[in-house]
């Protein structure tokens, strides 16, 4: 599948209609969850014929690409059951067969390597200290290939000394700076739109 027709099909997607900021609910554009599954797949055959999981999947974007680029099976994870009703009616709408699990990432009871690729993105930790972290380390306790995640770029320095020295990374390298947009969801925001500066991570678990 080309880039293009991946980003046109996810842009049909729906998105959250009531967005909870506490759990920093921001969708995933079509932009970068295409080209964050594209880039896991065509460069690093992570993703066709693997077992994926999308952590705190939301509406389910990224679950859904990984699932268009031929993943073998895609478990969608979030903690919010109205974003995963969300995601069930656009896997549906795409005729995709995707597991979904209402769970809270901290609270995963899997043990060991369960699952090839994660992909995800996670809290930026604005409301929650370390949130992005919180994630990351389960992510590379359960993944057995890469962990596909995106962080604030400000954040760089202290993602990559994180994940090598204390979240079991055997390698952490940023792939690309991406532009996040962040609509006008929440009260608080003041403008209509801002763009916020992002790294697309590729982190490679050490082996269990």
């Amino acid at each position: 599948m080309k880039l293009k027709q991946l980003e046109s099909l996810l842009g049909d997607l729906q998105q959250f209609s009531n967005p909870k900021v506490e759990l920093e609910q921001y969708p995933t554009g079509p932009h970068i969850a295409s080209r964050l599954l594209y880039t896991a797949e065509n460069s690093f055959d992570d993703i066709s014929n693997k077992v994926v999981a999308d952590f705190g999947c939301g509406c389910g974007t990224l679950g859904a690409a990984a699932a268009l680029l031929g993943a073998e099976q895609v478990i969608g994870i979030d903690i919010d059951p109205q974003s995963l009703e969300i995601a069930s009616v656009n896997a549906e709408d795409l005729e995709l067969d995707i597991d979904f699990v209402h769970c809270d990432i901290s609270k995963l009871g899997w043990r060991g390597q369960m699952v090839d690729t994660i992909v995800m993105n996670p809290p930026f930790g604005t409301r929650k200290k370390g949130a992005d972290l919180d994630f990351l380390s389960v992510a590379l306790k359960v993944a057995s290939q890469a962990v596909y995640s995106l962080h604030k770029t400000s954040t760089r320095d202290h993602v990559k000394r994180a994940a090598l020295r204390d979240l079991n990374a055997s390698s952490a390298e940023v792939l690309c700076e991406l532009r996040f947009d962040v609509p006008q969801l929440y009260k608080f925001h003041k403008k209509k739109e801002v763009d916020i500066a992002v790294d697309l991570w590729r982190f490679v678990p050490k082996k269990s």
